[in-house]
């Protein structure tokens, strides 16, 4: 009988494993949301991206704190603005994501996230200001572990801004959900 209970007992069961020091988070994602307050409260967004991050670093810190250092790059070939005017179709880069994955032995492995980069649209986003734009934005997030995928939900705060470029700055905030999947690769062995 214990043979039987032992994978369940586990720590993540069936599951991939998470993330480990020197193992990489490759993943696609989609998200959108609306914008808040302002010029941006008739905004919607729709963006599509890939992910690839470096976790650098064993669980960290004490109790309910303790984590995984995680550093991450994001592509997102789709970004959409639906704004007065007409939309404005972008892609963008986005070389800074810092994330900390809280520790657990569970199937749900919950992080937050900061991170920023740049966007290049089609037209002025918002309108009268520029086609380049900077983004900074937070998020909360979980991820399910599965056999060989894992699943990403989160809430992400995102402003959009082009830091004075233009000399019209009203800037862009947005609140989004995004959706992924992508997986944990296991760390170097020593």
């Amino acid at each position: 009988m214990s043979a039987l209970f032992l994978p369940i007992c586990t720590p993540w069961g069936n599951a991939q494993s998470g993330p480990e020091k020197g193992g990489h988070e490759i993943g696609v994602w989609t998200g959108g949301g609306y914008g808040i307050k302002g010029v941006a409260k008739d905004t919607g967004v729709w963006n599509l991206g890939g992910r690839f991050g470096w976790v650098l670093t064993n669980a960290l810190g004490p109790g309910l704190l303790r984590g995984r250092f995680e550093y991450a790059v994001d592509a997102v070939p789709v970004f959409w603005l639906f704004q007065p005017g007409g939309t404005a179709y972008g892609a963008g880069l986005n070389p800074f994501a810092f994330k900390w994955i809280f520790d657990t032995d569970r199937r749900t492995v919950p992080y937050v996230e900061l991170g920023g980069g740049a966007l290049f649209t089609n037209r002025q986003a918002p309108p009268g200001t520029s086609r380049a734009n900077f983004t900074d934005s937070a998020a909360i997030g979980m991820h399910f572990l599965g056999g060989r995928w894992n699943w990403t939900a989160e809430i992400r705060y995102m402003h959009i801004s082009n830091a004075g470029i233009s000399s019209s700055n009203p800037g862009i905030n947005t609140i989004q959900v995004r959706l992924g999947i992508g997986k944990f690769t296991r760390g170097r062995a020593k």
